[in-house]
């Protein structure tokens, strides 16, 4: 063995290709400018390539021909953006640095804190799988990160409308003017090809991630790494009051209230009549006189996902 002169230094390693996807208009973005994060991934090892993005059509080009990590800066709403243009793709990791309001996703993945210091735990992180929901309905075809349902929490989206911004009052009207005269009808579900009986279900939610819209954590134990979709659902002729369940979300219990059944599944199948459905924080608004059926299928490991401290 040829000893090293005393003159030599050793190689630097080589660095790995990344591309960072800003969202400037996320909740604490004016706290962190896309040159922090840059210089952030740098000393960890990344060489990145920042990609302005302010539409969808940006998106597609950066991440037409991308490689290597992906790391995305901003809220579920951008995660989701990127995540779905790169579902399906090999040799494509995601890494989240979250910067928006709830944080759905990078909660579920366990990745919190500012977000120069969740690039630092990406030094030793882990790649896992991550799933999506695929949705196959009379409006089209949707894929989805957190959720997708229909009831009370759809009907709220519904009359709040996402697309008119964010404003706690009008979520309030939504709120108030939905539950007052919400009746559902009956519902007869098709879970992984067994017909369920006809029950009229004051919320039918099915979740990837333990959490949707504002932090609403309806499925405490649900794993978007495990191949299943958590069916969450309320019988309406059971349901108990609205302090009930705020209570047990408060507590993170809500799964445990005596009207709340949860069941892991595949597919499952819903009828549609109309009915006001949401996709992430997307709304599918009620259609008069519509019928089908609306299928929901987990697509297994669709992404790659980077983990912090989860080791290589």
């Amino acid at each position: 063995m040829t000893a090293m002169s005393s003159g030599a230094t050793p190689a630097a390693p080589e660095r790995r290709s990344a591309t960072l996807i800003f969202n400037a208009g996320a909740g604490g973005s004016e706290h962190c400018t896309p040159d922090d994060l840059v210089a952030a991934l740098e000393g960890i090892g990344f060489s990145p390539v920042y990609r302005s993005t302010g539409c969808e059509d940006d998106l597609d080009a950066a991440l037409a021909d991308v490689r290597g990590a992906v790391f995305v800066a901003g809220g579920d709403g951008t995660v989701r953006a990127v995540a779905v243009r790169l579902a399906g793709r090999e040799g494509v990791t995601l890494g989240v640095i979250p910067m928006g309001t709830a944080n759905n996703v990078a909660r579920t993945l366990g990745v919190q804190g500012e977000p120069l210091d969740v690039i630092a735990g990406y030094a030793g992180a882990g790649v896992r799988p991550f799933d999506l929901g695929r949705v196959t309905a009379p409006w089209g075809e949707d894929l989805f990160l957190e959720a997708c349902g229909c009831g009370a929490f759809a009907d709220v989206l519904a009359e709040y409308d996402p697309e008119g911004g964010k404003s706690p009052l009008r979520a309030v009207q939504a709120l108030t003017a939905t539950l007052t005269e919400f009746d559902p009808p009956p519902v007869a579900l098709c879970v992984d090809g067994v017909p369920e009986p006809e029950v009229p279900l004051a919320l039918l939610e099915v979740m990837n991630t333990n959490a949707t819209g504002p932090r609403l954590r309806l499925a405490t134990h649900a794993d978007p790494g495990d191949g299943r979709l958590d069916v969450v659902r309320i019988d309406a002729g059971a349901r108990e009051g609205l302090l009930a369940y705020l209570a047990a979300l408060a507590r993170d219990e809500f799964t445990d209230l005596e009207s709340v059944q949860v069941d892991r599944a595949g597919v499952v199948e819903i009828p549609y009549v109309g009915q006001a459905f949401h996709v992430d924080a997307e709304v599918r608004p009620p259609v008069q006189g519509a019928s089908g059926r609306v299928r929901i299928e987990v697509w297994a490991g669709a992404l790659s996902v980077l983990v912090p401290g989860a080791g290589a």
